[in-house]
């Protein structure tokens, strides 16, 4: 650990600030990111899913793009549990539902789901308090959605 590690260690790590927007977008970037590699494909994908939904009509998707830089540095600089932490207390109750659709189709995208997105996903289910039933009805309604 370096000397700034140690001065500014927990500092970095609470520092996360994000509207809620952002913290839609950070959950499935988290998703993304699991692997622990990011390609542009799956940027794409994360674009061109969130731009259909209501609330980024209105959102370039240039602008969401940007966006998705500046949190993939935040999974960067201060790891991708305190994305995920800011990210969960900040979004509205009414979207933990839609955003664990959304980050449960991303996932199940490229039709394999590692252990690394497994673990996100269960993470996600208990910190959003999805209910179990309808947590299984949303991965059953996704698989069949990502088949063809």
């Amino acid at each position: 650990m370096g000397l700034f590690d140690r001065v500014l260690g927990a500092q970095r790590r609470t520092d996360v600030t994000l509207g809620p927007a952002e913290a839609f977008i950070g959950i499935p970037l988290l998703a993304i990111a699991a692997d622990g590699y990011i390609a542009k494909e799956e940027v794409q994908v994360l674009v061109t899913t969130l731009c259909r939904l209501k609330m980024f009509r209105s959102y370039s998707s240039d602008v969401i793009a940007s966006t998705i830089d500046r949190l993939m540095g935040v999974i960067q600089r201060q790891g991708p549990e305190a994305l995920l932490s800011a990210a969960v207390a900040t979004l509205p109750h009414d979207l933990y539902e839609t955003i664990f659709a959304v980050t449960t189709d991303i996932i199940l995208a490229d039709g394999e789901v590692s252990p690394e997105e497994e673990v996100l996903l269960n993470e996600l289910h208990q910190l959003l308090n999805i209910p179990d039933d309808l947590a299984v009805q949303i991965i059953n309604v996704m698989i069949i959605k990502n088949r063809g």
